[in-house]
């Protein structure tokens, strides 16, 4: 019997909404689930399918988490096999990444194809020594295969593959195959993700377990295809994926992939304040303060947990939608929160209000209806639209009839203090 942990688009380094506090979260969470699912329950070996780092270049803070992570599994005696994803893979142009020095350090074990440009295998046994190879056979029964970050030529990459992988001389009964892409239809906005077929030939090959990395939302396929997710939320929307680790057990019965979410996860809440046509800037303020109000009320925000919080104010509003001071408003709602990030998503209309004109309607009636309709739009002078458009004409009257500017803004003045 095998145990294992397979994890995926860990991202440390994550570095948006720049806060450090934000950064450190993603830390956490890798030291949690190794605690829980991979020293305390005793596994094998720990798997990550691309993506540790959230960058090429990453800052020294970052590598520190790293290796304090590799360290304790060190210490348990749990290797860790990687490959590279598309965040954290090797630059164009060079030979070396942050994942090679820590393969190289002994921290964790790189898994690459060879290259076949140079005359190399495409798969070469781990060698130790070396600290180089593209698959490795354990001694709990288990053959692990890395892979490359294939991009758009993924498809074609796994013909290669399953070829290399029937040509190996005979191992272990399990084969596991780490691979950094994503299966179609398993979430929206991802052009160039694989087809379910296409992976069929890995299976045909001999892969028992395919540990996918790429797309951050939990998800198998055909009871040999796995993607845990990311270990933390990289945005608001990820919030509602299921996400986390796969705790993976290898027996005579098969294989029993269990995914494990009770690890060290900053809450995430999301909150919609509608609006209506009649509200006044001060109204929409009310609301907002309300919704999150109600939220810690109700349990749903808990401000001692530091989260993050999305509010999305939606609607119409009866006045200019720029004159409310938004930055003011997710200041104030920040400090109601105590979120540690709190973004406010300002997405609402102004009121339309437009009388029907007839296609023969005259030049002058046109302009009375557009200041009208200008006018009752706006909260502080709808009630006086008919006698404020009026006099809005007649202004400009007087301009074409040549009066002075300071005759002008005097009748103005009279104007708006009727």
């Amino acid at each position: 019997m095998a145990r294992f942990l397979h994890l995926a688009d860990i991202h440390l380094g994550f570095d948006r909404y720049n806060s450090p506090e934000r950064t450190k979260d993603f830390f956490f969470a890798l030291s949690d689930a190794i605690q829980k699912y991979a020293i305390a329950a005793a596994v094998d070996f720990v798997i990550i399918a691309g993506d540790l780092f959230e960058h090429r270049v990453i800052q020294p803070a970052v590598l520190n988490q790293a290796q304090l992570c590799f360290q304790q599994l060190q210490a348990a005696n749990i290797p860790v096999l990687a490959i590279e994803g598309n965040h954290d893979n090797t630059p164009y142009g060079t030979s070396t990444s942050w994942l090679k020095y820590l393969s190289q350090w002994g921290m964790l074990k790189l898994l690459e194809p060879g290259n076949l440009a140079a005359g190399e295998p495409l798969y070469s046994p781990w060698n130790e020594s070396h600290k180089k190879g593209g698959y490795i056979d354990l001694p709990c029964g288990v053959r692990v295969i890395g892979s490359a970050w294939y991009g758009a030529a993924a498809a074609r990459a796994i013909e290669q593959i399953a070829a290399a992988i029937q040509a190996l001389p005979p191992g272990p009964d399990t084969t596991v195959l780490l691979f950094h892409h994503g299966l179609e239809g398993q979430i929206a906005r991802y052009n160039g993700a694989l087809r379910y077929s296409e992976l069929l030939p890995l299976q045909e090959a001999g892969v028992d377990y395919l540990a996918l990395g790429h797309i951050h939302k939990n998800y198998s396929e055909g009871g040999w295809v796995f993607n845990p997710g990311s270990l933390e939320a990289n945005n608001v929307e990820e919030a509602g994926f299921a996400r986390g680790a796969y705790l993976v057990e290898v027996n005579a019965d098969g294989i029993q992939a269990e995914l494990k979410q009770d690890y060290r996860q900053r809450p995430i809440v999301r909150l919609v304040a509608k609006t209506q046509d009649s509200d006044s800037e001060t109204d929409v303020v009310a609301k907002a303060t309300q919704t999150v109000e109600v939220a810690i009320a109700a349990g749903q925000l808990v401000p001692e947990q530091q989260p993050i919080v999305e509010l999305r104010i939606e609607g119409q509003v009866g006045f200019e939608r720029l004159e409310l001071d938004t930055k003011q408003l997710q200041k104030d709602l920040q400090a109601l929160a105590q979120a540690l990030v709190f973004l406010l998503k300002y997405d609402v209309e102004e009121k339309e209000l437009a009388e029907p004109i007839a296609n023969e309607a005259s030049r002058d009636l046109i302009e009375r209806s557009a200041f009208k309709d200008l006018l009752t739009a706006h909260r502080d002078y709808k009630k006086r639209a008919d006698r404020l458009s009026e006099g809005l004409i007649d202004l400009k009257a007087k301009r074409l009839l040549g009066q002075a500017d300071e005759a002008l803004y005097q009748y103005l003045d009279q104007l708006l203090a009727q």
